[in-house]
């Protein structure tokens, strides 16, 4: 026998004492709507089947607060009906025509007006449900996995499952959650959920995790037309990798704030952080829009030594962040606002920070670094900086003060003088600013004069006489590059060095790269030869280096000229100095007088010296004296004149550039011995 009733008549059935079950073999239910707070139940059709224990639910349109879903079915493999309640057991559900990946048992208590449903998620884990008289709800989650919830919310929220996708997660959710109408407008909601075993990561791997276990609770109350809520969050273990900067468990948070009508205020919240005294943080912002929200942040108590490996090197120099060190605290303050920096405050006490060089040894070091630096959006403000002192590679600097103007994203830094050895480093007209690219600059640059033995010693270099000093009136910083307009001279060997056209691309990088021409003119070979034990050699040279070019600190290309310097003058050679000339030429290069008659002198005359070197692929196309070319293919590189006298000739053109400079070394340790014929 087959029935339509309406709801009013099951109803009355049921208050009536007779059960559907026993008077109708087939029962089929139509409601037209279905209302309560926040939910809308519209076309609702039910039919039970008695004789096979079966029955089949379904809504034609569904809206949950603001969610409308349509075309809504349970199917119970295993139902029954009687004066106690519905049961349904085994049920399979489907939304829009896509099935639910779990299977439902539920329960209709009438007597106790409890409605209980459990789901066993086809990816793993349970979630039981329990709605009593008042419209209280709890839920259980048990170690539900991230593939079976993610295959849950496929069929509630395809758009949210795409977007995490991405991230393939993995782990374990369990929890409680505890939804309280209240009476009137106050209902409650607890939340407590415990994350295990997370992890997620992306193609690219610059996102990541593993291992992660985290606590979190929620407590909200309304108040009027406003949520009020307190958060807590515990990161218990793992880490992750956010490109660039890579986390450790140890975090914890808390937060309280409202919502009001989609509008979310963090009125207060606080990060226990290692190495930082205390984070807080208040924000506001529009649900439909978080990027464009208002956060201010404040720092205490920072110990640099802590979080600058972990924070500022990842974020300010990404390529090199594992030589940094850092030294000192520092507090400080934010302020963005759709998503934009507007105000910043930091003070150090005690900082410093070293940047090891790419090899062995520190490039850059500076501290005690005391003062403070305030930055606002649109408005000039100022830094002024104590700095005690520091050292550069192995050059130590004395003590000086940084004051600069902020504007916007541009820096200018007043005249700075920082003491170098007895000289001084002086920088003027400095302006820096930041683009898309990074940052960029120009001012000039002086060295005021700094003795040659004070800098060679420091060094640990041969001592030399002389000094250092330079005029650069134009600096150029660009992205990853420092060029000097301008000459850098050194007064050396009762002559000079004159360099220019100097660029350095990545001057703290592993792949620092330098480029100068170099002139030299008038040096003293007397005090040239005998700072370098080469031997003895009296006159004077000049040279010119074209195109010198420096990957690592170590020459890749060059072409270079060395001569006898014009004018009138003592020109002597000693016996060691033509045996180390002989040896820098290996087996091709002779001098041309026997080896018997070398011993008999001490010291030989000479008219003019030249040596030539194209450097090109670690090969050194090697020529003499200009035009001094030999018919048997040999170069000429001293020119014998005067009583004894003799000529140096090569004939090896093309010389290994490693091989050559072990030579010099070795030379000059006095570990060669000569190679004449």
């Amino acid at each position: 026998m087959r029935a339509r009733l309406s709801a009013c008549c099951v109803l009355a059935l049921l208050v009536g004492g007779v059960s559907p079950a026993q008077a109708v073999d087939r029962l089929s239910v139509a409601v037209a709507d279905v209302v309560s707070a926040g939910l809308v139940l519209r076309d609702i059709r039910a039919e039970f089947d008695a004789a096979r224990g079966t029955a089949a639910i379904s809504v034609a349109r569904a809206r949950f607060g603001e969610r409308v879903e349509r075309d809504l079915r349970l199917r119970c493999g295993r139902a029954a009906l009687d004066f106690q309640g519905f049961t349904c057991h085994r049920a399979a559900a489907q939304v829009g025509g896509k099935r639910i990946p779990a299977v439902f048992d539920l329960e209709l208590d009438r007597r106790h007006g409890h409605v209980r449903m459990a789901a066993v998620l086809d990816g793993g884990g349970r979630l039981e449900l329990d709605a009593g008289e008042g419209g209280r709800v709890r839920a259980r989650l048990a170690e539900l996995k991230a593939e079976g919830l993610q295959a849950l919310l496929a069929a509630w929220s395809p758009s949210l499952v795409r977007r995490v996708q991405d991230l393939q997660p993995a782990g374990r959710v369990s929890g409680e959650l505890d939804w309280q109408p209240g009476a009137g407008a106050s209902p409650r909601l607890e939340v407590q959920l415990r994350l295990s075993e997370a992890g997620f990561g992306t193609a690219d791997g610059l996102r990541a995790a593993e291992k992660l276990a985290v606590d979190l609770s929620l407590d909200a109350r309304r108040s009027g037309a406003a949520w009020h809520w307190q958060l807590a969050l515990d990161w218990q273990a793992g880490a992750a990798y956010l490109h660039p900067l890579f986390l450790e468990a140890g975090p914890r948070l808390s937060a309280h704030g409202r919502l009001d009508d989609r509008q979310l205020h963090i009125e207060r919240a606080e990060l226990e952080l290692e190495g930082v005294r205390r984070v807080s943080a208040s924000a506001s912002a529009d649900l439909d829009a978080l990027d464009q929200g208002r956060l201010a942040l404040e720092v205490q108590g920072a110990d640099l030594a802590v979080v600058g490996p972990r924070w500022i090197a990842p974020l300010v120099a990404p390529a090199s962040a594992e030589r940094w060190a850092f030294a000192g605290h520092a507090s400080g303050a934010l302020q963005l606002a759709q998503g934009r920096l507007q105000a910043a405050e930091v003070a150090f006490d005690a900082a410093g920070f070293s940047l090891a060089a790419a090899a062995d040894g520190t490039a850059l070091a500076l501290g005690p670094i005391g003062g403070a630096l305030s930055w606002r959006a649109g408005q000039r403000s100022g830094a002024r900086l104590q700095v005690a002192g520091g050292h550069w590679g192995k050059l130590a600097l004395g003590g000086f003060e940084v004051d600069a103007e902020l504007m916007g994203e541009g820096v200018t830094v007043a005249r700075t003088r920082v003491p170098v050895l007895d000289g001084a480093l002086v920088l003027d007209d400095l302006s820096l600013w930041r683009g898309a690219a990074g940052w960029a600059g120009r001012g000039s640059v002086v060295i005021e004069p700094v003795s040659m033995p004070a800098l060679t010693a420091a060094l640990e270099l041969p001592q030399m006489s002389g000094v250092l000093s330079a005029s650069l009136p134009g600096l150029r910083v660009s992205p990853g590059e420092i060029a000097l307009d301008g000459a850098l001279v050194i007064s050396v060997f009762d002559g000079y060095l004159h360099a220019t056209g100097l660029r350095l691309r990545e001057p703290f990088g592993v792949a620092a790269h330098l480029n100068a021409d170099v002139e030299a003119r008038h040096i003293d070979l007397a005090q040239l030869t005998e700072t370098f034990s080469f031997g003895s050699m009296s006159g004077f040279v000049d040279a010119d280096v074209r195109g010198l070019e420096l990957a690592r600190w170590r020459p890749v290309a060059f072409a270079a000229r060395i001569a006898s310097s014009p004018g009138e003058y003592r020109r002597r050679i000693s016996q060691r100095a033509v045996e180390n000339i002989g040896a820098l030429g290996g087996a091709g290069a002779i001098a041309a007088i026997q080896r018997s008659l070398l011993r008999l002198f001490d010291t030989f005359g000479y008219s003019e010296l030249g040596l030539q070197c194209r450097l090109a692929r670690g090969v050194c196309l090697m020529d003499g004296i200009e035009g001094a070319t030999r018919a048997d293919g040999g170069f000429v590189i001293v020119r014998g004149g005067g009583v004894p006298a003799l000529d140096v000739i090569g004939y090896n053109r093309r010389v290994d550039w490693d091989e050559l400079v072990d030579r010099l070394q070795r030379v000059i340790a006095g570990n060669v011995s000569p190679e004449l014929r």
